[in-house]
Parts: C-alpha cells; sequence; structure tokens
C-alpha cells in the first residue's frame, strides 16, 4: 500500500510516526511522511519518502511571543496563538500535503495534521486513518486531555473529552475555513466541527498508547484500538557518544533533564535553577538542550549537556526523567521503566503529568510557572527516596515492553485494507 502520513509539528508531533512509518515500510508499504523541512535528516535515516513543508518549527517555538505563552500555561492562550501559527502557515501545508496525498491509497495523521488530512481525504476520497497518541475519543473512562481534573460526576469524563475536541477545533476552525474554501474547493465544517462525520467517527482509529497504561474504554465502538506505544529505535548508524558513556557509567546514576520543544523566556535562569536543585541532592544529571534554549555556558562537573541523544538509548540508563510532560517523551520514559517528574508548560502536559502521578510513578507535576528550586528539590528527593516508586516503574515498564505496538498497528491496518 501507499501511504501517506501528514504530522507538522514538533519533534514530538513527528517521532511516533517516524516509528510507525519504519514499521510500515519494513512491512512492505510505501510510506511518504509530510511535515517540517528541519525533519529531513530524520525522516529520510528511518526509510521514509520526505515531503517537506518549507517551514521551520524551531524557528516558530523558539520565538519570543511563542515562548511567553508556553511559560504562561495558560491554556486558551496559548491554544489561541498555536491557532495564528497554523493559519499563517495553513496554506502552503495543504497545499503541500494535497499534492503527497495524490495517487497514494490511505491518508493517515494525528492530532497535529487531523483537520487538514481530514479534509484532503474527502477531497480525494481516500480512506482516512486517525493514527492518535493523546486520547482523543470520548469515553466515561478518564477525562479529556485536555481537562485531566475535570469532575466525574454522571457523563462528566465524556463531557470533558467533547470540550478538549472544541478547544482544539475552534483554534483551528479559521484555518480549516481557509483550507476548504481556498485551497481544496470545499464547503466550510459545521461550526462544531467535523466529529461527528463517518470519516472521523466511523473511520479505524488506532491509538499509539500502552494498554498498560489505558485500558481500552468499554464504551469504544470497535472501530477503535489501542496498539500499545510506537517507540523508535536510534538509527542503525547511530553511535552514543563516549563521552555520554562515561558519564552514564559513573555514580551517583544521572537524572535526565529535558523540556522537549518547549520554549523558556530565560533560558539561563531556567538552568541556574535546574542546576541549584541538582546540588542541593547531591545528583548528577544529563541535560538536553534543545529547542527550549536550556543553556549553560560553564557547566559544572555534575551536568552533562546533550544536543540530540535516542530516547531509547538513553532513558533505561538513568535513575528518572525530568521533562514537560509531552506525549511521546512520557511514553519513552514509561517504557524505560524508569520514575518521571513533569514540568508541563500547556496543552496536553499536564494530562500526562496527572497520568505520571496516578500510575505511582512520578510526583506531583510541577507547572513550569510555579517552578522552583525547592519544589525541584522536593520531586527528586522523592524520586530518589521513593523505593516503591522505582519498582512500580520498572514494572510497568516491562509489562509496556511486550507489547509491541507498531506490529499491533500494522496487523490492524493489514486487516481492514
Amino acid at each position: 500500500m501507499r501511504i501517506v502520513i501528514i504530522a507538522p509539528g514538533s519533534q514530538g508531533d513527528v517521532q511516533p510516526f517516524l516509528a510507525l512509518g519504519k514499521g510500515l515500510v519494513k512491512a512492505g508499504n510505501t510510506v511518504r511522511l509530510v511535515t517540517n523541512q528541519n525533519y529531513e535528516k530524520q525522516v529520510e535515516s528511518h526509510g521514509l519518502e520526505f515531503w517537506p513543508i518549507e517551514v521551520n518549527m524551531e524557528d516558530i517555538i523558539r520565538s519570543e511571543k511563542m515562548r511567553e505563552v508556553l511559560e504562561s500555561g495558560k491554556l486558551l492562550k496559548s491554544m489561541a496563538r498555536m491557532g495564528n501559527e497554523l493559519r499563517e502557515n495553513a496554506i502552503l501545508l495543504a497545499k503541500r500535503s494535497l499534492e503527497a496525498c495524490r495517487e497514494m491509497d490511505i491518508i493517515m495523521a494525528g492530532i497535529s495534521g487531523l483537520f487538514t488530512a481530514n479534509s484532503i481525504a474527502e477531497k480525494l476520497d481516500l480512506p482516512f486513518i486517525q493514527a492518535l497518541n493523546i486520547p482523543f475519543t470520548p469515553t466515561k473512562a478518564f477525562a479529556g486531555a485536555l481537562l485531566p481534573k475535570f469532575p466525574r460526576w454522571h457523563g462528566g469524563y465524556r463531557l470533558s473529552h467533547r470540550l478538549t475536541q472544541q478547544i482544539v477545533w475552534q483554534a483551528y476552525r479559521p484555518t480549516d475555513k481557509v483550507v476548504r474554501e481556498q485551497v481544496l474547493g470545499l464547503s466550510k465544517s459545521s461550526f462544531f466541527g467535523p466529529f461527528k462525520s463517518d470519516s472521523l467517527k466511523k473511520g479505524l482509529i488506532i491509538y499509539g498508547i500502552s494498554p498498560s497504561v489505558f485500558p481500552r474504554p468499554n464504551d469504544w465502538t470497535e472501530n477503535i484500538h489501542i496498539t500499545g506505544f510506537w517507540s523508535l529505535d536510534p538509527p542503525d548508524q547511530w553511535i552514543p557518544p563516549s563521552e555520554l558513556i562515561e558519564f552514564i557509567q559513573n555514580e551517583p546514576i544521572p537524572f535526565y533533564i529535558g523540556f522537549g520543544s518547549m520554549s523558556s523566556k530565560a533560558p539561563e535562569e531556567t538552568a541556574n535553577l535546574v542546576f541549584q536543585a541538582l546540588n542541593k541532592t547531591d545528583q548528577r544529571a544529563v541535560v538536553y538542550s534543545g529547542w527550549g534554549g536550556l543553556s549553560k555556558t560553564e557547566l559544572p562537573d555534575n551536568i552533562l549537556m546533550v544536543e540530540s541523544v535516542p530516547h531509547s538509548w538513553l532513558f533505561p540508563r538513568v535513575r528518572a526523567v525530568i521533562h514537560h510532560g509531552g506525549a511521546g517523551t512520557t511514553a519513552a520514559g514509561l517504557t524505560a521503566g524508569v520514575p518521571a517528574i513533569i514540568v508541563p508548560f500547556h496543552g496536553d502536559q499536564p494530562f500526562w503529568g496527572h497520568i505520571i502521578r496516578k500510575l505511582g510513578v512520578g510526583p506531583n507535576p510541577i507547572p513550569r510557572k510555579k517552578l522552583s528550586v525547592m519544589r525541584l528539590k522536593k520531586a527528586i528527593e522523592e524520586v530518589i527516596n521513593d523505593k516503591e516508586m522505582s519498582e512500580h516503574a520498572a514494572r510497568l515498564g516491562s509489562e509496556i515492553q511486550t507489547e509491541n505496538g507498531i506490529e499491533k498497528a500494522i496487523s490492524i491496518v493489514n486487516n481492514i485494507f
């Protein structure tokens, strides 16, 4: 089969689709990945066709306005800002995606490409697969990804999912109108969005989420599947730096600290805060600079800063992971079987922080706007001293490692198409 995956966005948005796409290619399919131009090397190193969108997500994330919004932790404000960024690049994304999808068999997308992909599937009369790594289907089993603390009264959890869908949709709705009318020649969607359309409601939905973390809800229909995480192995040619190997082998076992693509208004200040908390607990850490701008010109001996290291290689070798709570990084930490300290910025990140705490594999999340030396110190000490937490994380990781989500996803796709 010839499959197009539309996955614009940050590293966390793209990586699960690199993993799934790599598995689909290995199974004999042709896979074309539509994503931002700065992922060219990663896409091609895993054997996928690269179809670039001439937009660099690093530049967008590092913009002053985006840093300010993300660090504020204000959900609606951050979603509105993301919507503005989407509108600026919407026509380019839609045009490139439409070109990529011609003469292909199946269109696949996650949250970041969901509405564009659905409209193109309608235009070209192609089947559309929702491939998601964030819970987005209404259920009574747990709260919505943008409203993790929504009350569980009668119908409350299902309502939280409907509200989550509407928060995402309303941020994108002006963009959708432009895409459908100016690029695809389609009528605009309804005010409440396409969620009740057959393509989104009755089409195939596969979740790259562990059933050990989220057992499949009983109120989901038969077209919805949970497969297990879609984890990306390092490229065959990747070799860990000798400096990193030597650092990890020394005592005490280091933590990992990284906030992914989340930007900070004052990266040096953030770095100093993190380093102070480590010093007060006599701990060491591998720190990922990343797009978040976390940097330090003169590093103490207990810190090793890295630009990019595959999580699947690094996380099993650290004491715990301290991160922003992105879905991909959370999945990597759970799979590795190590505790996590979540510092959520916005979006679904508080949801994953809530899940980590609920699973008993990490302390209470620390919202970025409330992050302080003492709060981080306390969380680190809790991870160090709570043996039951570490043991539970290890057991859960062992369960997750047996699931093989990519193979299950491929099997489901092959059985239907």
